[in-house]
């Protein structure tokens, strides 16, 4: 890798790399000033979150994650952690006593991604030294701040958990990428127990790294370190994680976030691989056998102690799946949303794994192989499951990056030395454009696409008006009530005023979620009852937001069909608003 004494660019990389936080972060804040002063949470998990530290700073209990403003009288129950939860409270307790509570909370979800931010960055940045080069780290920021997708989860008010979990899947590639064996194994185990301390989201890519450092103790007997360390951290790290942070409700055997479930498989895989790491088995065949057995001993014993978590851990019903999950944009694979979305999503991927296989070619024979080969199979796993969601668009653009940045390492010097002068002036700037993937989205934007229809914009002016704070402030103001609202609306609502919500788009709300399609989508008499059952005294909708468009298709005769039309039931009154309100409101009759 090189001395870099003489390199101030290497030696002193992370104050460099403070800086470079720094900068982004000013950069960031200025763009996003005012969709930060209308407090413009853009994304439904964004909006609960905020919901959810208010709760526990008003009171509610550490481990209680119920969010009683939806699905009353009893509340939802939410499957995350308090551990996200931390900065951004921490942020409002300590902004607040000098700007006061508005003020406090519209810095604290300006400011609290961009930690994550900085976390990835620091992950980011020593991979590439490791994996790179010394000074490879500039072209690793570079690089990510093209990456549309992973840079998206740190912006400013993208306060859940992704950005979080991207932030640790970035620190696991640092961890795979450490030639201190010890070390590198503990920071995997600890990046992947902190990881699934929030979610299983990456749980993929972490199983996997689970699998590339017992295969890597096989190759090379001296990994036993790596692997000790790895174990030792995971169970460590799960154990810590599960006791600090785990809901009462997680607490249960569910399959979908850190319980009894997956503490088990941690607790007993890293006690099996610190006990293999012990092992002086010199024979690569018998390391694999013993790995194997080690392999076929969790997942038997999972299979036997939790058979329920062997589907989709998510566990929702045929209908919910019908009437709601099938239509959430991010749950289709890439291919399902046309070329203008598909070809910039896989742009950068693609390119990574191009430099992927450079770099397993040009380190051969050398102690970087297998770090590489481990970034090749993760990425190659993420690039697959863009085939089943987009939602893994981010993971995948995120472990492209070191392939990304090892092809546009090598190929800077020869355009740069190039012995014609334009070669050397505009070639550099092209050979970024290519390797970044931002040439894809260029060429993309350059081809005229067809115009947008009249039904298009609405539904977009919808979208951007509803969640507005002017739009949302006539209704705010009204006392609170249960309201029966779009499922993606209920979190904005309960983020902005003080009115409870029927349901938000969390599977374990599968039943609230349901009892607003049927009321949406049925008679006007199923929709009464389903609000008599919740305590519902309101009924808000915004005509032409994407979900409404759902209903209008799909049930033309049902109950939003009708108030869209201005055909509300007797035992609804209307509710006035002021004029040009995007919302339609009413009030059941005493």
């Amino acid at each position: 890798m090189g001395s870099t004494h003489d390199d101030p660019v290497g030696r002193l990389w992370l104050r460099w790399l403070l800086l470079f936080w720094a900068v982004a972060a000013f950069m960031l804040i200025a763009w996003k000033w005012g969709a930060i002063h209308w407090f413009a949470l853009g994304d439904t998990d964004d909006n609960l979150r905020i919901a959810e530290v208010r709760a526990w700073l008003q009171g509610q209990g550490w481990f209680d994650l119920r969010q009683y403003k939806l699905d009353p009288p009893g509340g939802a129950n939410i499957h995350w952690s308090r551990l996200v939860d931390l900065p951004i409270a921490g942020l409002i307790l300590a902004i607040k006593p000098f700007f006061g509570g508005v003020l406090a909370e519209k810095w604290a979800v300006a400011i609290a991604p961009l930690i994550a931010l900085g976390a990835a960055m620091v992950a980011l940045a020593l991979t590439a030294r490791r994996l790179v080069a010394p000074s490879a780290y500039p072209l690793m920021i570079l690089t990510l701040a093209c990456a549309a997708n992973v840079i998206g989860m740190f912006m400013p008010l993208r306060i859940d958990h992704h950005g979080w979990q991207l932030a640790f899947l970035a620190l696991a590639l640092a961890g795979i990428a450490d030639p201190a064996r010890g070390r590198g194994g503990a920071t995997l185990g600890a990046a992947t127990a902190l990881s699934l301390t929030i979610g299983l989201e990456m749980f993929p890519y972490l199983a996997l790294a689970a699998g590339i450092t017992g295969l890597r103790w096989v190759a090379d007997e001296s990994e036993a370190a790596r692997l000790r360390g790895y174990g030792a951290a995971l169970a460590a790290g799960c154990a810590i994680g599960f006791l600090l942070f785990a809901s009462h409700a997680n607490r249960g055997p569910v399959c979908d976030a850190l319980s009894p479930v997956w503490l088990s498989a941690a607790l007993g895989g890293g006690a099996l691989l610190v006990g293999l790491s012990m092992i002086p088995a010199r024979d690569w065949r018998v390391r694999l056998a013993l790995a194997a057995g080690a392999g076929v001993l969790v997942l038997g014993g999972f299979a036997f102690a939790w058979p329920h978590c062997l589907s989709r851990p998510e566990g929702v019903s045929p209908e919910l799946d019908t009437l709601w999950l099938s239509h959430v944009r991010e749950a289709r694979p890439i291919y399902s949303h046309g070329w203008r979305v598909a070809v910039p999503t896989a742009a950068l991927p693609l390119i990574g794994l191009i430099g992927t296989g450079w770099a397993l070619w040009q380190t051969q024979r050398t102690p970087r192989f297998l770090p590489w080969l481990g970034v090749a199979l993760l990425a190659l796993t993420a690039d697959a499951l863009l085939l089943w969601q987009l939602r893994a668009a981010a993971a995948a653009q995120l472990l492209a990056l070191p392939g990304a940045v090892a092809l546009g390492w090598a190929l800077l010097p020869h355009v740069a030395r190039h012995r014609e002068l334009a070669v050397r002036i505009a070639g550099p700037v092209l050979l970024l454009l290519v390797t970044t993937g931002v040439a894809a989205r260029i060429i993309v934007d350059a081809i005229p696409a067809a115009p947008t229809t009249k039904y298009r914009k609405s539904i977009r002016t919808a979208n951007a008006r509803c969640p507005t704070l002017p739009a949302l402030a006539p209704i705010a103001k009204l006392p609170p009530a249960t309201i029966l609202t779009f499922v993606d609306f209920g979190p904005r609502l309960i983020a902005t005023t003080k009115h409870k919500a029927i349901a938000g788009p969390y599977h374990r709300n599968g039943a609230a979620i349901l009892d607003v399609q049927h009321a949406f989508r049925g008679t006007e008499d199923n929709a009464r009852a389903i609000m008599l059952r919740h305590g519902a005294s309101m009924v808000l909708i915004c005509p032409g937001m994407s979900e409404s468009t759902i209903y209008a298709a799909e049930a033309k005769t049902g109950f939003y069909t009708q108030l869209r039309d201005n055909r509300a039931p007797a035992w609804l009154e209307p509710v006035a608003l002021p004029k040009g309100s995007p919302f339609k409101l009413w009030r059941v009759r005493d």
